[in-house]
């Protein structure tokens, strides 16, 4: 397995795994799947726009975002709603990703994933958090401040993360 395929496996576990607990447990399991399983997506992805950079990139995440949510749904039906506004979420905090990524393409890979991902954290916590409200009757009064602590998890859980990944990004690229 090269690292390319790791990176990929890590994706759509973290993905499938976070929208299971989600399931199961509900919305108790949106901060820590923030911080670690969250993260890793957000910088997985950024590792994964190194290797497919002007190849695919954004069929090959279109399809990652859409096979992790369909997988999750497979596995637990229950899941959809949860899977649904996982699959929208990554697609917009994706395409917001992308756009600031390209920006910073000039710097170091720990910059560019770390600057890309407080917008696309951002963007993820508000477009998730929105949809689970309207899906699943998730109370609007506690959407602003799950938004805020899901984007301090991610931000910081995408730092770390960024930080083990660092190597691997850097030697797919060179």
């Amino acid at each position: 397995m090269n690292r390319t395929h790791i990176l990929i496996a890590a994706y759509l576990l973290a993905i499938v795994i976070a929208n299971l607990t989600v399931a199961a447990f509900g919305v108790i399991a949106v901060i820590p799947n923030s911080f670690v399983l969250i993260a890793l997506d957000l910088t997985a992805r950024d590792a994964l726009h190194e290797v497919w950079h002007g190849v695919h990139l954004r069929r090959n995440m279109a399809l990652l975002i859409v096979c992790g949510s369909v997988l999750s749904a497979l596995l637990d039906y229950q899941a959809l709603p949860i899977a649904l506004a996982s699959c929208l979420a990554f697609g917009a905090s994706g395409a917001v990703d992308t756009l600031l990524y390209a920006r910073l393409e000039r710097y170091a890979w720990l910059i560019k994933a770390n600057g890309s991902n407080v917008a696309s954290a951002l963007t993820d916590s508000l477009v998730f958090l929105s949809l689970l409200a309207a899906l699943t009757g998730l109370p609007w009064a506690t959407v602003p401040l799950l938004v805020a602590a899901q984007w301090l998890a991610k931000t910081t859980g995408g730092a770390l993360w960024s930080l083990l990944l660092a190597r691997r990004a850097q030697a797919v690229r060179a």
